[in-house]
């Protein structure tokens, strides 16, 4: 079994104690690695390597930082091949898709790679004579970046890359049931040569993640997970008033009008909604099909749920995956179990299979109506909510009526229809005629309970930068 270790100023440490994670294949259930877990003053002294290195990495020019991150966009593709067994291990997903994911991650790091000559402050006109005022854009410091167990590879530079490019230093906590791919990924940070104490990253239980949240050197979280992780986040950044950056929960809500091309909306819709298990901040997950169109709808979807097959992919790539673990599989199935109980139609799925691994069907419902648990929180699995509407005002309504507002789907021809909805929807993106994938240069941001701040683009590099106000007499 594969064993890793925390990489800290750019070393794999001997652990300090004998503590630590085993992870487990969520196809099979059988451990596949162990992870050393940082101890409280391993941790803390990773936050002192990163505050050690932030001021020489800031002060080298942005242009010398964007050619570590060419680097290190080099050394991951390079280690895609290692990268991606051990994604594939820890996450259920083919080796294809893993390998494709360190790809990704890799080119996110050059497009952040190439703001370096574009980070640029403002000059102001002031109401005195003979003076000037310049808005300049600085490094915030240590960056404490928090990533998922979805996309953890990707996600872990989605991260990065900007908070390395602006000037910052970072201290990373991947999740504890996929953190062999960030160990690798810390190997390409070595291999790319990058100086040390810029990146540490760091298995922790809760106590010790708190312990480096709440570190005074701390300057920055940033976090995609759960509406329940961003509370203890904003917790954690109150003892400092360190900056927050959240990307949480959603609930996409996708919106099919009468004049759209089904079939390409029921594929879209499918992949979207199984995708990873449906383990998808973005996923689709709740449907509103106009009245006139519902039947031949529901008919298409529930046609490629049933032929949709699951199962191990290190066997069978092109099936769908398992769910991370035993316990998240136990809680989307009795979500569906209280959707059938209070008048839901089960279309397809809906069961938990024998055998190992965990792993639960592509699962369809109908019937359903907006006050319904399995309507309004997020299920993070790969189950689709389908509800009949009236009008396109009335989609919209529904659609809005939600704590969530991270991404929103419509499939309509008509550009009235899709300028209305964006003007009026009330979420941080809207796909029209497909189904989310985050561009690279768009900005990835939700509304409501989905979070503060984003990622992607511009705006998500600026994320990571403070200004400081020079007034300048002459």
């Amino acid at each position: 079994m594969q064993c890793y270790q925390n990489f800290i100023n750019n070393r794999f440490v001997q652990p300090e104690s004998d503590v630590g994670f085993i992870v487990a294949d969520p196809a099979t259930g059988q451990p596949c690695a162990q992870v050393s877990a940082a101890t409280t003053a391993e941790a803390l002294s990773a936050v002192e390597a990163a505050t050690a290195a932030q001021k020489g990495w800031a002060a080298l020019p942005a242009c010398e930082r964007a050619q570590y991150l060419h680097k290190l966009a080099a050394a991951l593709q390079a280690r895609s091949p290692q990268i991606g067994a051990a994604l594939a291990d820890e996450s259920g997903k083919s080796l294809s898709d893993a390998m494709a994911e360190a790809g990704y991650a890799a080119e996110i790091t050059r497009f952040h790679a190439e703001w370096a000559r574009r980070i640029e402050g403002e000059v102001i006109p002031s109401d005195n004579p003979q003076e000037n005022l310049l808005l300049m854009r600085e490094a915030i410091g240590v960056v404490v970046c928090l990533i998922p167990f979805n996309f953890p590879v990707y996600t872990l530079l989605r991260k990065i890359a900007p908070a390395l490019i602006t000037g910052n230093t970072v201290v990373v906590r991947p999740s504890n049931n996929t953190p062999c791919s960030a160990f690798e990924i810390a190997q390409a940070v070595l291999d790319a040569g990058l100086p040390a104490g810029v990146v540490n990253i760091l298995t922790m239980s809760h106590v010790v993640a708190e312990a480096v949240c709440t570190h005074p050197r701390v300057g920055m979280i940033t976090l995609t997970g759960s509406v329940g992780a961003g509370r203890k986040v904003l917790e954690y950044s109150q003892v400092n008033i360190a900056r927050s950056s959240l990307e949480l929960g959603g609930k996409t809500p996708a919106i099919i009008e009468p004049d759209a091309r089904l079939v390409q909306a029921a594929n879209d819709i499918v992949a979207s909604a199984l995708s990873h298990c449906g383990q998808l901040c973005t996923s689709v997950e709740r449907v509103y099909v106009q009245e006139s169109v519902y039947d031949d709808f529901v008919r298409l979807l529930k046609e490629r749920f049933a032929a949709r097959q699951y199962g191990n992919r290190a066997r069978h790539p092109n099936y769908m995956g398992p769910l991370v673990n035993a316990t998240t599989r136990l809680n989307i199935h009795q979500m569906v179990e209280r959707a059938v109980d209070d008048g839901a139609v089960l279309e397809t799925g809906g069961f938990i299979p024998q055998g190992p691994g965990f792993f639960y069907p592509p699962t369809l419902l109908t019937g359903c109506r907006q006050d319904m648990e399995i309507v309004q929180e997020e299920i993070f699995g790969p189950v689709l909510c389908v509800l009949k509407y009236s009008t396109a005002e009335e989609a919209l309504q529904l659609a809005n009526d939600h704590q969530f507002g991270l991404a929103s789907v419509l499939f309509t021809e008509n550009y009235r229809t899709a300028m209305r909805f964006a003007n009026h929807i009330e979420a941080g993106e809207l796909y029209v005629n497909r189904t989310p994938a985050d561009p690279y240069q768009g900005y990835h941001a939700g509304w409501k309970r989905s979070g503060l701040g984003g990622d992607d683009g511009k705006h998500g590099m600026l994320e990571f930068t403070q200004t400081r106000l020079v007034v300048l007499k002459y």
